[in-house]
């Protein structure tokens, strides 16, 4: 507003007033962990096709097949955009040769891997040396855009639980595990990772063409995220991405019996079956033992939920913290849910049904208020899986009817 007036006139003041809308942020940019002789290391490398991987990385003779099958995967089942980051060369894979003359940037790339301790799971892991120092795992706290992680074939202690720590804290992405190719026993001798509720952990490896081997076994991760991808697409992050055919699967390392899932499901170990004539994600479960977080879609909701109003809202930041901002804050994340709750992620037959948001008096009294505080309570009913579907059915007697 002018601070004074000095002649008579009409003056046009623009005033904001209106509520500041919320965007949904990305919930399927993948950020894949692998190893390649070509490409630069240690760098978050954005791939949107399969082409711009070979070119950067190149092809199955150049990866470690577990990355290049899993990104080509990724693609193929409906992904769109990852980030990858290049650990090192595979074992017995050499290196492309280092050019003769060049700049900062190609010794970047052509620089050895310095292993931050714990051999090849040290290379994974990494290590954080600052900017532009990071390695492994840490190269992809620099991307805010990842909502998913994954490294392909990985299935040691260490490299898992790094994955489950790295999303825990961030608490912005989902980590997808792959389980061991080969188990000694029964199923119920197949080792799990930690309790978690932000990763999910698939079993068996699948069968999958490969141009130079023929028909090889590969770890389901990165197939999987694209699964991920393309339910979120077609869906939203809401829908529970099982029940999903894996494009390019052709078999499984093992298959799982309806007895043996019995025993995985209730674990958190999410089987992929041969179901209804296809190859299948037959499991929802995220690793966490709290029943309130049992499946991945109400996790990944949340995930999206707290960080698209944590984005949009940076408007609040230092404007007067009276009622007035109470009420444009309550509007502008209840237009945000309400639009969720139409599109069928919260459950209730009407918007006071699926959430509430309360920013008031009562969670910001003056003391709250005097320490800087702005304090918003948002409570969701989101929508959950129908895992199990229960058809009761007896008989009837004659004559029987239906009465309107």
């Amino acid at each position: 507003m002018a601070t004074s007036y000095l002649s008579p006139g009409v003056y046009v003041e623009e005033v904001d007033r209106g509520s500041k809308p919320i965007e949904a942020v990305g919930t399927n940019t993948v950020g894949f962990l692998g190893e390649s002789a070509k490409g630069p290391l240690n760098e978050s490398v954005l791939i949107t096709n399969w082409s711009q991987f070979v070119k950067t990385f190149g092809d199955f003779k150049d990866c470690s097949e577990h990355l290049a099958h899993a990104v080509y995967g990724f693609f193929n089942n409906g992904g769109s955009r990852c980030f990858v980051v290049n650990v090192g060369a595979p074992e017995g894979v050499a290196t492309a040769p280092k050019a003769t003359n060049t700049d900062k940037k190609d010794e970047k790339a052509a620089a050895p891997v310095v292993v931050g301790g714990g051999g090849r799971d040290g290379l994974f892991i990494g290590r954080d040396g600052g900017p532009g120092a990071r390695t492994g795992l840490k190269c992809m706290d620099e991307v805010d855009e990842i909502a998913i992680v994954a490294a392909p074939g990985q299935v040691s202690a260490a490299v898992q639980d790094a994955l489950l720590s790295h999303c825990e804290t961030r608490k912005d992405r989902f980590a997808i595990l792959d389980s061991p190719e080969t188990i000694t026993g029964g199923v119920d001798k197949l080792p799990k990772p930690r309790d978690s509720k932000y990763g999910a952990y698939y079993f068996p490896w699948i069968q999958v063409y490969d141009p130079d081997k023929g028909n090889i076994f590969v770890p389901p991760s990165g197939h999987i995220a694209g699964v991920y991808s393309r339910t979120d697409s077609e869906r939203g992050v809401h829908k529970a991405p099982a029940n999903e055919i894996i494009r390019g699967a052709l078999g499984m390392k093992y298959n799982v019996s309806k007895g043996e899932q019995d025993l995985l499901n209730p674990k958190g170990i999410n089987a992929i079956r041969l179901m209804n004539g296809a190859i299948r994600i037959w499991g929802a479960r995220t690793l966490s033992t709290d029943p309130s977080w049992r499946y991945i879609n109400v996790r990944r909701l949340f995930i999206m939920v707290e960080s698209s109003i944590e984005r949009a809202t940076q408007w609040v930041v230092f404007e007067p913290n009276d009622h007035r901002l109470w009420k444009r804050v309550q509007r502008t994340i209840a237009s945000f849910l309400t639009l969720l709750w139409r599109n069928g992620a919260l459950m209730g037959v009407s918007p006071e049904q699926a959430f509430y948001v309360k920013c008031d008096d009562e969670t910001n009294p003056p003391e709250v208020i005097d320490a800087g505080q702005l304090v918003v309570e948002i409570g969701l009913a989101p929508s959950k899986p129908a895992e199990f579907v229960i058809f009761r059915i007896g008989q009837m007697a004659s004559g029987g009817g239906v009465e309107e």
